[in-house]
């Protein structure tokens, strides 16, 4: 018979409490930074010049849009 079993070992408690945590860190982490990029992307305006001259299919479309910061 094996003898040597642990409630708290890595296998078992111990190491579903470490991922659990370490999975929220995670979400935390995450969350923060989606958040932050959220701001940044809402607080950056363009400003659209000579609307007039902007055709349905063109790459040079990118072109009219000019960051307002």
């Amino acid at each position: 018979m094996n003898e040597n079993r642990s409630v708290f070992a890595l296998d078992g408690v111990t190491g579903m409490l470490i991922a659990t945590v370490l999975l929220l860190i995670i979400l935390a982490v995450l969350t923060v930074w989606g958040l932050q990029v959220q701001n940044a992307s809402a607080t950056n305006f363009y400003d659209i010049k000579d609307e007039q001259s902007i055709k349905m299919f063109s790459a040079d479309n990118a072109k009219h849009l000019v960051d307002v910061k």
